[in-house]
Parts: C-alpha cells; structure tokens; sequence
C-alpha cells in the first residue's frame, strides 16, 4: 500500500491547522501547553500514524499490524499531559490542558490515517467546548469568585497572619495584588472563592481581629 509524498504533505499540514487551532486557544488563556506545544503533538502523531500505516505496510507478509506503534500515542501522551498538571494548594490545575493534548494527539492520528472529516469535526468540536462552555461553565455552572480587600500594615510576617486566618476557613486565593503607601500600610485585594460551610461575616470578623489588619471587606 503507498502513499504519495504530496498526501503526506496534505496530512501533516492538516494535521498541523488542526492541532494550531486548539493550540491557539490554550495560549491565549495562559496555560504551560500552548500553540506550539499542540502543533508538535498533532503532527507527531499524524507523522507516526503514517509510518504506523504505510512504512511497514509490505512487512511480515501481511501480518503487520499498523495500529500497535500508533496505539503507543495515546499512552505515551498521557507524560506530557502530566506535565502541565499543576497543584497549587487544594487546587488543581492544567486538567483541561491535559485532556486537549490527549485529544489533539488522536486528531493527528487521525489525520495520518486518512479521516478527515472525523478530524475536521472533532477539531471543531473541541474549540467549541473550550472556548463556549467555557463561558457558559464560568457564568451559569461554577462558584464565582469573590474579591476581598484588607487594609494591613506593611509589617514583615503580616501576610503569613492574614493567610492563617484564610486557610483555616478553607479559603480559596486564586490572585493576590498589594500596593503599599508611604504611610507604612498596604492594601490587599484578594480574588477569593469561600465554602458555603463557612459564615463570611464571621471570617470577616476574625480577619478585623487578627493584629495588623485594620480593615476587611468583600466586594
């Protein structure tokens, strides 16, 4: 069985769009696997499908089964998602990251094996899941985010205190910003997410209490 060079160009190229797009989308939230990393994948594992398929085609009378290297991709994918995995806290996160990788790895098999259109649509598919439910994950499903302001005193130690009192409550910080004045106080705005076991009048309240802090409150 062969395969002419300019299939070969037309599949790595595709394969090559393909994985750009869910690539592109990923860089432009910031995650550790973006444009390039998605591209390297999608045309690794469509180069590796083509030479799973038609390399060896006249190999071992017949007998050769092009699925075995292949099958390898989607196991093997499984290192480099672990690297974008990251544990901040109770928090994880690069899960999604993770699973489009593992995604983009079986279009470029995909792809190098001659299905298009399943490519095509599932590429599709995948954009539309990431950047729609997204949004809709953000507005409708998920806890919103919550932002706390204190006014503290620029002392050493002050932000371990305040930090404390937020861990012991199961307070979630997701973003910390501090702007300091010349009056030897500091302004903490805190992107935040609370357990609904937890009163945030009385976190407020222990906050208030806590040496240092002079103000606290949510906006």
């Amino acid at each position: 069985m062969d395969i002419t060079n300019f299939e070969i160009a037309v599949r790595l190229v595709l394969a090559l769009v393909l994985g750009g797009l869910i690539g592109l989308e990923r860089e432009s939230m910031g995650r550790p696997a973006g444009f390039r990393t998605h591209i390297l994948v999608s045309v690794g594992s469509a180069l590796i499908m083509i030479m799973s398929a038609y390399a060896f085609a006249d190999t071992f009378g017949g007998r050769y089964d092009p699925a075995r290297i292949a099958a390898q991709v989607v196991s093997g994918i499984g290192f480099l998602g672990a690297g974008t995995i990251m544990r901040e806290g109770a928090n994880v996160r690069g899960l999604t990251t993770a699973a489009s990788l593992w995604t983009v790895a079986g279009i470029g098999l995909t792809v190098g094996s001659g299905f298009y259109f399943a490519a095509v649509l599932t590429t599709f598919l995948v954009v539309l899941t990431l950047v729609v439910l997204n949004q809709l994950e953000w507005n409708y499903l998920s806890t919103k985010h919550e932002v706390m302001t204190l006014l503290i005193q620029d002392t050493p130690g002050q932000l371990a205190r305040v930090f404390a009192v937020l861990a012991k409550y199961d307070v979630d910080v997701f973003n910390v910003q501090l702007s300091s004045d010349d009056a030897g106080e500091a302004k903490l705005d805190l992107e935040v997410e609370i357990s609904p076991k937890f009163s945030r009048v009385k976190i407020i309240e222990e906050l208030v209490s806590t040496p240092g802090v002079k103000r606290a409150s949510y906006k």
